[in-house]
């Protein structure tokens, strides 16, 4: 069998450690989900269609050490997010098997150029310049379902010990399962995939030096320091 010759070597595949054990979770692609708390300027208003972007799987790190500062920002800010990962492939999952595709959960930062998004939104463009830059994805380790189970508890965040985030997972708009059977309708989901599942109200800008602790009840913690502006 001929070898495949590749113009260049390519990078080693983006990974995520599993809690407890020596092993990695592959990461494939990364699916977001916009607003899926309630916020207050969305206070009484009805369920609206779930919103989807993409981070690419570069952006996920190791929830550990420092947040890089991204460039082309005077507006950074963190958005704590319960992540799911998929072990296994499927299309047109029902909303009742969803949960079956689930091989773990993770605790993950949505961090953000706001004032980057806010432009976007206000021209009609996409949001990616907001999202995807160089460690705009800190991630914990990966829980697996038949460690921990689907968790329930409250997801929280606070910059040097004083909270700026906190609701419950049973506040999601759209539930982990009705998430995947969505995105699952429109792209068949792969194992190594991550969902993460958007933010509770609370986001804040970040300054340099400013120390996050955050956390998902079941799934872990992290504690980061954002780095100098660039």
């Amino acid at each position: 069998m001929t070898m495949t010759e590749y113009v260049f070597t390519p990078d080693l595949p983006v990974t995520l450690p599993v809690a407890g054990s020596q092993q990695r979770f592959p990461v494939g692609r990364v699916f977001c989900v916009g607003r899926n708390y309630p916020w207050p300027d969305t206070q009484g208003q009805s369920r609206q269609p779930p919103v989807f972007f993409m981070k690419p799987a570069s952006n996920v790190v190791d929830a550990t050490g420092e947040v890089t500062f991204p460039p082309l920002t005077e507006e950074f800010v963190h958005e704590i997010e319960l992540v799911v990962a998929i072990g296994e492939g499927g299309a047109n999952i029902p909303e009742s098997q969803a949960l079956a595709y689930v091989w773990g959960y993770a605790v993950g930062l949505d961090l953000t150029r706001r004032d980057v998004q806010r432009a976007a939104k206000s021209n009609g463009l996409p949001w990616e310049g907001a999202k995807v830059f160089d460690g705009a994805a800190p991630m914990t380790a990966i829980v697996p379902v038949t460690r921990a189970g689907h968790p329930d508890g409250e997801l929280w965040l606070n910059v040097n010990g004083e909270e700026r985030q906190r609701d419950s997972l049973d506040s999601q708009i759209w539930s982990v399962s009705e998430i995947i059977s969505r995105i699952s309708q429109s792209v068949a989901l792969r194992a190594g995939d991550l969902i993460m599942t958007g933010s509770p109200a609370g986001v804040d800008v970040l300054q340099p030096g400013d120390i996050i602790n955050a956390g998902i009840d079941g799934i872990g913690q992290l504690e980061m320091r954002v780095g100098q502006r660039p």
